[in-house]
């Protein structure tokens, strides 16, 4: 291995759609570092932040139907039945819930719960409240995919935080997705909730920690042998 296959691998690459906030962090600190130098260590230390916040590193997923992982990284913020958004035509039953709270210091990239036909998405304008709150899942600001799953439809709903202020999602309505695929990205500090039907069991504890595309937060029924798994 040479010395910059070694620094290739140590080093998380940086998703693309950070570039432009990089470049504007590290141009700010230039700037206030001539006005006054002791604020050049501040931006740097925000420019630092900022790239930190855009890493994408690649994930190790498993790919067994049965199981279903964790879209993003963060803090499992509840489990639980609940009612999902209504724009997304599931009807007024409850469904099991799964939210991951992602603060400002996590991955932001969403990856796909489960593999399947993305046949709808549905955004819908709203308050920014603290994503940590459950108001949040009703309030706040989404964007909601139905997935058609091997095993039911499943819904995975990016919601807006305290300063978020962007929601991107890459897929289209009809187009099929792999689990643990990249689908989005929400700037900066937000949360996904997970809604699924009813025979699925849940395999998390409020207060765990997830890692996007590896852990697994429900089952159907897979009896949790060891699955194949993918790298992306």
């Amino acid at each position: 291995m040479t010395l910059a296959d070694t620094i290739r691998n140590t080093l998380t690459p940086i998703h693309k759609e950070g570039y432009p906030f990089i470049a504007g962090f590290a141009v700010v600190t230039i700037i206030i570092g001539f006005l006054w130098a002791p604020l050049f260590f501040v931006g740097l230390v925000l420019t630092a932040w900022c790239t930190y916040f855009f890493r994408d590193p690649q994930r190790v997923t498993p790919i067994d139907d049965g199981l279903v992982v964790s879209p993003a990284d963060g803090r499992i913020s509840a489990v639980g039945p609940a009612v999902p958004p209504r724009e997304l035509g599931l009807g007024n039953a409850e469904m099991t819930r799964i939210s991951v709270f992602m603060d400002v210091f996590s991955c932001h990239v969403n990856r796909a719960p489960v593999r399947g036909l993305v046949s709808k998405i549905e955004y819908r304008p709203g308050k920014f409240l603290n994503a940590d709150l459950d108001k949040a899942s009703a309030e706040n600001e989404r964007n909601g995919l139905l997935i058609e799953s091997p095993h039911g439809t499943i819904a995975c709903v990016q919601v807006a935080g305290l300063v978020a202020r962007r929601i991107l999602c890459w897929v289209d309505e009809g187009s099929q997705i792999s689990t643990g695929e990249r689908f989005g990205l929400i700037r900066f500090g937000s949360r996904l909730d997970v809604y699924l039907p009813g025979n699925a069991t849940p395999r998390v504890a409020v207060g765990q920690t997830a890692i996007a595309g590896e852990t697994i937060l429900a089952d159907f029924d897979s009896g949790l042998t060891t699955p194949l798994v993918r790298i992306a």
